[in-house]
């Protein structure tokens, strides 16, 4: 007998796309092949599976980011009076602004303090036994040298683009209100790319604690669905709240630090400054380089994970017959490595973006609504309307208070680990954000009613309060849209599992149909918020100094928060599903029993639904967030040409032409993101069917499978597959800007550039929700009418109707986790690029 000692270290990290950290993991395999041919010759070969089970070590060195590395070689006492100092400073900066700052820094605080201790709980679980934590590690060193060569290349791109962004505000105009408070090109400049570094580097934290807690819950949360079902949820749901609480925290204080701090340094409101109106706009550029990140981090995560879970399942299941995330496969630790870059980390920058782009938005308009009302303030002045501006930060202070309760509410039971003897994972899960939907309701009213209420109108914030429980109502009814078209317990998943009794072809005939019906009432609901919403604010009773209601807007921004207003429940509902669906394929590579593998099976089918939930969450608050960054833009327009820009004629030929362009580029962005997959899948699928060939053995477990090889190539690939859509979203906007501002220029029409872009990105927002409610509900019914039938039904695994569905699975795998997800993402990031460019369009 032998035991292959886990090595130390792998080799070097190859810089840019040769990313290969596995030269340990094949003279592990070949020692592996030599010793067993002593072991035939002597007789002794036991099945693989009695052997110590022993995975590679993916880390040459350490791959946590620099800053954390520098924050743990601080001794700790030293590390604690600088936080403090910090913290000290950063209270004195809010107290200088206003004492909604100060609320806002101490809730989010807390909420750090309240995610250190979930991280506590779930790391002191134990990690089971020894084969389960070598698979954990697997994962987790794969998963963190992908993220830092991926952020790696994401981070010199930002750098690019700052230099960009530096040289376009040097050379730009500025507007009146700018030049009035003595705000230069210079200064206005090095601001906007402060606060575009800010963005990406907050965006790029966010994607890490996503990333980083799941690749150590994923262990626990196998080890615990051994003893109990409930444990087995807990764990999940408090591991992904822990990553909720960071993002959304760290997106409130990311924009509360900016405001205070722009706010004393300009000296806002004091004689010959600039007014607290036009801060916001201001912080535009955090957006961006919030939307910027979160963009290049699907699109990389997207394709990795679903080349690698293309190509596993295409030659695992459908060629081999071997059921999903067996040992034998050797593109399965690839796909749990995908698992965390694609869903986790991914999922953290882009709810990160969701909410900064969203409050950034809603600042802006709430500050142009009261200035044009003339309302009089309570904070320092006679006409200072911090409440409305303010607004969007306090909402999402209570969003941390109200998930945190909806989180806690889900406790652990000494239940036995049976599947009948357990509640519905959904259910439970669904009673947490019932619980977090009614506080959300209350707070969102008591928001209203501090923030809102202004003298002029004092019926006002009722109004509002209104618009807000619009939102939260619309946020309710996507999740339970989304759930009835994803989750096999409802009739359209169960009628697309019958579909696969017919064949692969009516498989994909029956998806496609149901995704493009998923269509209809989600915008149907988006319809009804925004009208709804915006009559409320227009009858809210503030009309500016003409008379005219002026509440219609910043009444459907009210919506939109009140949509987020539970963000940190939903993205803790999102984090449970990668982390139950890696826990899956540890309990099924460390060969636990069966039973262990049905409750995380359970799990595992609650965790496609949760993500698609979340999915369809994101894209209504995107329709939303866009439409109020879309009337953002049209303000900034009119600001810095001296015009009056409230509308656009698609009449005219070339703004007509800007809304084709708007919506080609969704198409066409789609078709490279799902291309990517394809190319990457189909070398996954070659080296999977090679390593089957020229390794016979593994398939009686009498050889280990080169698992590095296949994390190797989709690592590669994904680096290399990012570029051109991304760089394809960022460049088509300003191209189009530059040629049709030339354009107007010689023929007298000085507004075309911006009249053409805005035809672009209105076309482009409304084509964009279309296909990401089509690619998202169309991938998750799929992959949930497998699990239906891996259930038992229709003939079970591996029958012709599993075949069926596991194609099925994999066309939908890119829709779902690649071009899906990436929509929302790129159509606010349309629009906050639009709002940082717009004066180059002039």
């Amino acid at each position: 007998t032998f035991k292959i000692e886990r090595p130390s270290s792998g080799g070097d990290l190859p810089q840019g796309g040769d990313f290969n950290p596995f030269p340990v993991a094949r003279r592990v395999n070949s020692f592996h092949a030599v010793a067993m041919d002593d072991d035939m010759e002597s007789g002794s070969l036991g099945p693989f599976q009695d052997r110590p089970k022993t995975f590679p070590n993916m880390r040459s060195k350490s791959n946590t980011p620099l800053i954390f590395r520098m924050l743990r070689k601080i001794n700790v006492r030293l590390l604690f009076v600088l936080l403090l100092l910090g913290f000290a400073a950063i209270f004195y900066v809010g107290a200088s602004t206003s004492p909604i700052i100060v609320f806002v820094f101490s809730v989010c605080i807390i909420s750090f303090l309240l995610s250190i201790y979930l991280t506590k709980w779930v790391l002191s679980k134990d990690e089971g036994p020894p084969e389960m934590a070598q698979i954990s590690d697997a994962i987790r060193d794969g998963a963190e040298g992908f993220f830092r060569t991926q952020y790696g290349t994401i981070s010199k791109m930002a750098l690019l683009l700052a230099i960009v962004i530096l040289g376009i505000y040097l050379f730009r105009s500025t507007t009146p209100q700018q030049e009035s408070s003595g705000i230069g090109r210079l200064t206005s400049a090095f601001i906007t790319v402060a606060a575009f570094l800010l963005g990406a580097l907050c965006s790029g934290v966010a994607g890490y604690v996503g990333m980083w807690v799941s690749v150590r819950a994923n262990v626990r949360v196998s080890s615990a669905a051994r003893r109990s079902a409930r444990e087995a949820l807990q764990i999940a749901v408090r591991a992904g709240g822990f990553s909720a609480l960071v993002v959304v925290g760290m997106a409130v204080l990311g924009v509360a630090i900016l405001y205070a701090t722009f706010y004393v340094w300009l000296g806002v409101d004091s004689p010959g400054s600039m007014k607290v109106t036009d801060l916001p706009l201001l912080l535009v550029g955090y957006g961006f380089g919030a939307s910027f990140v979160a963009l290049f981090a699907q699109l990389g995560g997207g394709i990795y994970t679903k080349a690698a879970d293309v190509g596993a399942d295409l030659v695992g299941k459908v060629e081999q017959g071997i059921p999903e995330d067996d040992p034998r496969n050797p593109a399965v630790i690839a796909d749990l490595v995908g698992d965390n870059v694609g869903d986790c980390a991914a999922r953290g920058a882009d709810l990160f973006e969701s909410i900064a782009a969203e409050i950034i938005s809603a600042m802006i308009l709430g500050g142009t609504m009261a200035e044009h009302c003339k309302i009089e303030g309570k904070f320092h002045s006679l006409t200072n309307p911090s409440g409305f501006i303010l607004f969007p930060l306090v909402v999402h202070s209570f969003d941390l208070i109200v998930s945190s309760v909806g989180i806690f509410s889900i406790r652990g039971t000494r239940d036995t680990g049976m599947i009948a003897a357990i509640e519905d994972p959904m259910t439970i899960l669904q009673r947490g954000y019932s619980v977090t939907i009614i506080l959300a309701v209350l707070t969102f009213g008591l928001s209203t009613r501090w923030m809102l209420y202004t003298e002029q109108a004092p019926s006002a914030w009722f109004n509002f309060a209104l618009c807000g429980l619009v939102g939260i109502m619309t946020a309710y009814i996507f999740v339970w849209i989304t759930q009835y078209y994803t989750d096999y317990k409802h009739e359209p998943v169960r009628t697309l599992a019958l579909s696969s009794s017919t064949g692969h072809g009516t498989n994909i005939i029956a998806g496609i149909s149901l995704g493009l019906e998923s269509t209809a009432l989600p915008v149907l609901v988006i319809s009804v918020s925004i009208v709804s919403a915006f009559w409320l604010g227009h009858t809210s009773g503030l009309v500016d100094e003409a008379g005219n209601p002026t509440g219609g807007l910043f009444g459907t921004a009210v919506a939109t928060m009140g949509m987020l207003s539970t963000a940190a429940y939903v993205l803790t509902m999102d984090m449970f599903g990668p982390i139950a669906d890696n826990a899956g394929g540890i309990v099924e590579m460390s060969q636990q029993p069966e039973s262990v593998r049905e409750i995380t099976d359970v799990l595992d089918a609650v965790g496609n639904t949760t993500k698609a939930t979340t999915k369809g969450f994101a894209i209504g608050s995107a329709a939303l967030a866009s439409f109020l960054l879309f009337s953002a833009y049209m303000d900034e327009v009119a600001a810095f040409s001296h015009q009056s820009f409230k509308q656009v004629d698609i009449a005219i030929p070339e703004v007509f032409v800007g809304g084709l362009l708007g919506s080609m580029l969704i198409f066409l962005f789609s078709a490279w993101a799902c291309a990517a997959v394809g190319r990457t899948a189909q070398e996954v699928v070659n080296e999977v069917r090679r390593q089957f060939i020229e390794r016979p053995g593994i398939m009686d477990y009498k050889e280990k499978p080169d698992y590095g090889r296949c994390v190797a190539i989709v690592a590669s690939a994904s680096l290399r597959e990012m570029i051109k859509p991304g760089a394809l979203a960022i460049i088509s906007p300003i191209a189009v800007g530059l040629v049709f501002r030339v354009l107007g220029y010689y023929t007298g029409h000085p507004l075309l550039g911006a009249k053409v872009v805005a035809a672009m990105l209105m076309f482009a927002t409304v084509s964009g929700i279309l296909m990401a409610l089509f690619l998202n509900t169309a991938g998750g019914a799929w992959d949930n009418a497998k699990k239906y039938i891996e259930t038992g039904a229709l003939g079970g695994k591996g029958s012709d109707c599993h075949k069926a569905a596991v194609t099925g699975d994999t066309v939908g795998d890119p829709f779902k986790d690649t071009a899906g997800p990436s929509l929302h993402v790129l159509i606010k990031m349309l629009a906050t690029i639009t709002l940082v460019m717009a004066p180059i369009f002039l």
